[in-house]
C-alpha cells in the first residue's frame, strides 16, 4: 500500500471518528432521547438542528468519499479493518472531550487494535 493510499484510509478512518465524536456532543445537548408517538416529530426537529450532528453527518459524508476512493486502489480485505483505528481515535477523543472511562481492558484492546493494523499495514 503506498503513502497516498493509506492517507486516503486513514483520513477517511479519523472523519469517521470525528463524525462520532460530534454525534455525541450533539446528544450531549438534547439529552436522553425518549421517542413516542407524540413527541417523534419535535425530538426529530430538535436533534436535526443540533450544529454538532450537522457537523458529524457531514463528516460522514466526506468520510465515504475518501473510503471510496480508497476502495478504488486496494483491496477491501485490507482496507476494511484499517476502520478499527476508529475505535482507538474515538476512545481517546471520548476520554479528552468528554470524560468518558479508559480502563485497563478498554486500553489492552486498544492496543490489540493498534498492533492488529500494525501487521495488517505491512502485509
Amino acid at each position: 500500500m503506498n503513502i497516498a493510499t493509506f492517507s486516503f484510509i486513514v483520513s477517511g478512518v479519523l472523519l469517521n471518528a470525528l463524525a462520532q465524536l460530534l454525534l455525541k456532543a450533539g446528544t450531549r445537548n438534547v439529552g436522553a432521547i425518549h421517542l413516542t408517538m407524540d413527541n417523534w416529530f419535535s425530538v426529530g426537529l430538535q436533534v436535526a438542528t443540533q450544529l454538532p450532528i450537522i457537523g458529524g453527518l457531514a463528516c460522514y459524508v466526506a468520510s465515504v468519499v475518501l473510503w471510496i476512493i480508497a476502495l478504488s486502489r486496494v483491496d477491501v480485505s485490507i482496507a476494511y479493518p484499517m476502520l478499527s483505528l476508529g475505535y482507538v481515535v474515538t476512545a481517546v477523543g471520548a476520554w479528552y472531550l468528554f470524560g468518558e472511562a479508559l480502563s485497563w481492558q478498554r486500553l489492552l484492546a486498544i492496543g490489540i487494535i493498534l498492533v492488529g493494523v500494525a501487521l495488517l499495514a505491512r502485509s
